[in-house]
């Protein structure tokens, strides 16, 4: 069963070194969270499989890493700057701020129904741009990552020859100025987005949308969330952002509850055309603003009949760090051992795992076992696979539970045999426990043939 409690979450990101509160040893921030060494692996990880699976194991994605700083007329004529808000009312009582739609009729926090009135509070930070901050040299921290790959089209189109279909994908930190972060890293105000953006021939894109929606599941089976732990939730027609056709969230059972994993979102031609030049001659099909400040048409031109036409875009759109969230739920294990005892287990992917392997010295201060045990975790290193932890606690079973805990696939123990007996080490799998003995000198070539069996979660 997957964590029973956000907070059995939280004590094992803290204790384990995945993910601590951001200026936490002066009171912490909230919604802004640091990601601790195994943390930082493990969401680096999350990103390297969606990047696999959308850029190098297609044939029509190119990737993009665009500014986190964004032109104010970007977000002006994509309509963020005038849409872009959420409804705030205070409590008069306690002076708690919340977001209208997040609450009933009275305050969370002190139970008062003395509220205000609903108003507009936009959740775009800005920037002063250059040496004097007179208030109208500024930018914005983007809240999307997908504006960059819009603005960026005609760049990506002219360098490599595309034509619809074909996506630009992009991984990259976006920042919103929420009104209550809450659920640990769920909603926050630092995040990372991974976003595809998939350009398509007009009248083609609803069964683009299916395609996407159907694929982004199947990818979510493969980093270890099931596909019976997800629901797809149309979005009702009046809920719909201003750019988007048509909606499907991909929706998770996270320990809070039931909420968005992934979008998956029909955007027709609003983007492109939005930062287009000369609109009138594109025919669009969303109502968009004139825009008298971009000088790119950002349309495709038919080779034959000269026609310029404006692809529509299906954007699939997952958060990263609620990704990490939860991969981390649906690996969380608590056993009972046949002893009576209990083992905390992260059951995570192997392509995911922050630590591939750990060699531990039975013995950490027997030279010729340390000695081996060092040499042999400079050779695993080598093979790229990803980190290995060189594990030197001395204690073999408080190493096992340690690293059973953080989700290490398998752990080699170096001990006498190694050296005096037979030249063979103990070679122990997370998951069934069970233990083997190999000879040391087919441990690299035992590890590859164990991670290619893993596919790398494609």
């Amino acid at each position: 069963m997957p964590a029973q409690s956000m907070e059995a979450l939280v004590s094992l990101c803290k204790r384990r070194g995945f993910i601590f509160q951001s200026g936490e040893i002066y009171g912490g921030m909230q919604g802004l969270y640091d990601y601790g060494p195994l943390g930082v692996e493990l969401k680096n990880n999350l990103k390297a499989a969606w990047w696999r699976a959308m850029v190098y194991e297609r044939d029509d994605v190119e990737g993009l890493d665009a500014s986190i700083l964004t032109h104010r007329k970007t977000l002006k004529y994509s309509g963020h700057e005038a849409t872009f808000s959420d409804p705030l009312v205070d409590c008069r009582q306690c002076k708690a701020r919340w977001r209208a739609d997040h609450i009933e009729d009275q305050c969370p926090a002190c139970g008062a129904k003395d509220l205000t009135e609903p108003r507009p509070f936009n959740l775009m930070f800005k920037t002063a741009v250059g040496p004097v901050d007179d208030g109208t040299n500024f930018a914005y921290m983007r809240p999307e990552t997908a504006q960059a790959i819009f603005t960026n089209f005609r760049h990506v189109v002219d360098s490599t020859a595309r034509r619809p279909p074909f996506g630009i994908a992009q991984i990259g930190k976006a920042f919103r100025n929420e009104i209550t972060p809450r659920n640990f890293i769920f909603r926050v105000r630092e995040f990372e987005q991974m976003e595809l953006e998939f350009f398509v021939t007009p009248g083609t894109d609803e069964d683009w949308h299916r395609y996407w929606v159907e694929a982004r599941i199947a990818w979510w089976e493969a980093q270890g969330v099931p596909r019976d732990r997800l629901e797809l939730l149309v979005v009702e027609a009046d809920e719909l952002a201003h750019y988007s056709k048509a909606t499907t969230d991909i929706m998770y059972r996270f320990p809070h509850g039931l909420e968005e994993l992934e979008g998956v979102a029909n955007r027709t031609d609003f983007d492109l055309g939005s930062h287009s030049k000369d609109q009138e001659g594109l025919a669009l099909s969303a109502a968009v603003e004139p825009n008298t400040d971009s000088n790119a048409r950002l349309a495709i031109q038919d080779p034959d009949s000269k026609a310029w036409q404006v692809p529509y875009v299906i954007e699939p759109s997952a958060g990263v760090d609620r990704g990490v969230l939860a991969v981390l739920n649906e690996a969380y294990r608590v056993e009972t051992l046949d002893n009576g005892s209990e083992r905390t287990v992260l059951a995570l992917p192997r392509h995911l795992a922050p630590l591939k392997a750990a060699v531990i010295p039975l013995k950490k201060n027997h030279d010729g076992i340390v000695e081996t045990a060092r040499a042999l975790k400079a050779r695993l290193q080598k093979l790229g696979l990803g980190r290995i932890l060189y594990e030197h606690t001395g204690n073999i079973g408080k190493a096992y539970r340690r690293h059973d805990e953080v989700g290490t696939p398998l752990c080699i123990t170096i001990d006498f045999e190694t050296i005096e007996g037979d030249g063979t080490v103990t070679l122990r799998d997370r998951d069934s426990m069970t233990q083997q003995r190999i000879p040391l000198a087919e441990v690299p070539a035992a590890l590859k043939a164990y991670y290619s069996e893993d596919g790398e979660g494609a």
